[in-house]
């Protein structure tokens, strides 16, 4: 799952129905399913994704989700990091992780419900008009990145690594200022610890925002596939649950609408299903 910073590396999806309300569906569903709850697997301090006060975009979806099925939302709690999957889901704790990186193999897969990218972040009237990270004015410039995500391996590419501020994912410091890693690195960089940041964008958008500190975010869509810098996000949910995954896949179409207006809230760049472009906002 592509996680807001400490944990932006790929990330991290869904639940039910009402047991009475719909028998026929519910009983064709895995045992493990609970039918009467939206079970959902979240971090419980990971903004802007998810937290435990449920202001986060994922949580904004989840609740969607749970209005179609007519049912409450319950969340099990635990912070991102190793053995997340195997801890909430692989125990039956929850029965869906929201924003999965689809492709990964440690769950199954709903349809995705949005596309995008790493991002540059830079401060306004710093670096303007960098688009690519090949762009020779960012030789010798301090750029924060989280280590272990996929654009360390673009920057050793371009000889860009001599100058990288390395921060160290799922670094669980309890007297840290910072929520996760990633709004760490942009507080370094609103203080002009660093000259600019690689994050992946649903993060840096928000973050940027609420740094108090004017920046621009770019998102990254001109390097090559390899190491990829855009990714499509979906529900996670167990292997062996075709039943329930086809449930949130019609309920992801059904409300896609209402879930890309959750997205833009949080400024998360939106890339069309396709191709390195924007997604442009639908029209009224």
């Amino acid at each position: 799952m592509i996680r807001s910073g400490a944990r932006t590396g790929l990330a991290v999806a869904l639940l039910l129905t009402a047991a009475g309300a719909r028998p026929a569906l519910a009983q064709s569903l895995p045992d493990l399913v609970t039918t009467d709850t939206l079970r959902v697997c979240g971090d419980p301090g990971n903004m802007p994704f998810s937290e435990r006060k449920e202001d986060g975009f994922e949580n904004r979806i989840a609740a969607i989700i749970a209005e179609e099925l007519k049912v409450k939302v319950r969340y099990y709690w635990l912070t991102q990091g190793p053995g997340f999957v195997r801890n909430t889901l692989g125990t039956g704790l929850c029965d869906v992780i929201m924003g999965s990186a689809s492709g990964g193999e440690l769950v199954q897969h709903t349809n995705p419900y949005y596309r995008s990218a790493y991002t540059l972040v830079t401060r306004k009237g710093d670096l303007d008009g960098v688009t690519r990270l090949d762009d020779p004015r960012l030789k010798g410039k301090s750029i924060g990145v989280i280590g272990g995500t996929p654009p360390v391996n673009r920057m050793g590419e371009l000889g860009l690594v001599s100058a990288m501020k390395a921060y160290a994912p799922y670094q669980l410091d309890p007297a840290r200022k910072h929520q996760t890693i990633a709004a760490e690195v942009i507080s370094d960089l609103a203080e002009k610890r660093i000259d600019a940041a690689i994050l992946w964008g649903p993060a840096a958008g928000w973050l940027a925002k609420q740094s108090g500190v004017p920046m621009t975010v770019t998102p990254l869509l001109e390097e090559p596939d390899r190491p990829p810098l855009t990714f499509r996000i979906a529900l996670g949910v167990r292997m062996e649950e075709n039943d329930w995954k086809r449930t949130l896949n019609t309920i992801l179409r059904k409300r896609r609408a209402d879930i890309e207006a959750v997205l833009r809230d949080y400024d998360v760049p939106l890339l069309e299903e396709e191709g390195n472009k924007l997604l442009k906002p639908a029209k009224p």
